[in-house]
This record gives C-alpha cells, structure tokens and sequence, in this order.
C-alpha cells in the first residue's frame, strides 16, 4: 500500500473519532481506492502549480472537459480564514467567507478542511455537498491539501460525490 493510501486510510478512522460520528448515524462509504489515487494526485499537482503560478492558474482549473474539470470533479481554493479564492463549478461562492458554513447534516466542513490542512498538510473529508447543476446534497468526499496562493496560505481540494 502506498504511503499516501495508507495515511488516507489512517485518516479515515481519525476523522469518525473527530467529527464524532453519532451513534446510528450512516456511515459514508469513502471513494473506491483507484479514485482516491486519481483526486490525491490531482490535487497534488494543483498544489504545485498554485504556489508557482497563483491565481492566474484559475483560468485553466475552471476549463470543461480539462484534466482539471470533468465529470463532477473539479478544484476549489479556500484561504486559510475560510475565504473562497476559486470554485470551479460554483463560482458565485467565489470571495464569499463561508468558514463557518454547514452541511445538511450540520457538519462544518470548511473548518474541517482547515483543521485537516493545519494538522496534517492534506487529508480526506466527508461531507454532504449537492453535485454541480443539482441543488439536493449527496455524499461526497474531498481530498484536501495545503498550498500557497500569492504568498498567502490555502488549500486546494477536489472530490469525489459516492451516491
């Protein structure tokens, strides 16, 4: 197993510690191992180009049909304070402070993709999250991973909807 499958496995049973799964809830079935690869490195090289191209990356992250943007994956960056710097497929939340936002479910992810960054440099979150051109949630989950955007510390994450 590769190191960063086996950190996204270890990662997995710490973050139902963390969010503290409730008793009886369901719980989210994480992404098939071959697509987890798939986003992890695609979020990876995202990364990489933000810290050395900043936002003028965002014109190619935003393309249809890209390595970027297909089917329902693509890139968003959140600053570290929760600021949306980019959103591929939803760019009215684009400048928008949404820290403190909550899923159907009343988990705040945002905060949990920070505190996955901040803790560990990169990581999987679950969360309810509606698919792009949808506005019911389904389960999806990010890979989330600590980049710098013009000097300023983020994120870049993208993911995978498992319903």
């Amino acid at each position: 197993m590769s190191r960063a499958l086996l950190i996204w496995a270890v990662l997995l049973v710490m973050g139902a510690v963390i969010s503290g799964t409730a008793p009886g809830r369901a719980r989210r079935a994480p992404p098939p191992l071959h697509q987890a690869a798939e986003i992890e490195a695609l979020v990876n090289k995202a990364a990489d180009i933000l810290e050395s191209e900043g936002p003028r990356a965002f014109d190619a992250f935003r393309r249809k049909g890209s390595i970027w943007r297909y089917g329902d994956v693509y890139l968003f960056v959140v600053d570290l304070r929760g600021i949306v710097l980019f959103n591929a497929a939803h760019p009215n939340r684009e400048g928008r402070d949404l820290l403190h936002e909550r899923d159907a479910d009343g988990k705040p992810f945002h905060q949990d993709f920070i505190d996955t960054v901040t803790l560990f440099g990169s990581g999987w979150v679950d969360y309810m999250f509606p698919k792009p051109g949808q506005s019911v949630p389904s389960v999806k989950w990010s890979y989330v991973c600590a980049t710098r955007v013009a000097g300023a510390e983020a994120l870049v994450g993208a993911g995978v909807y498992v319903e």
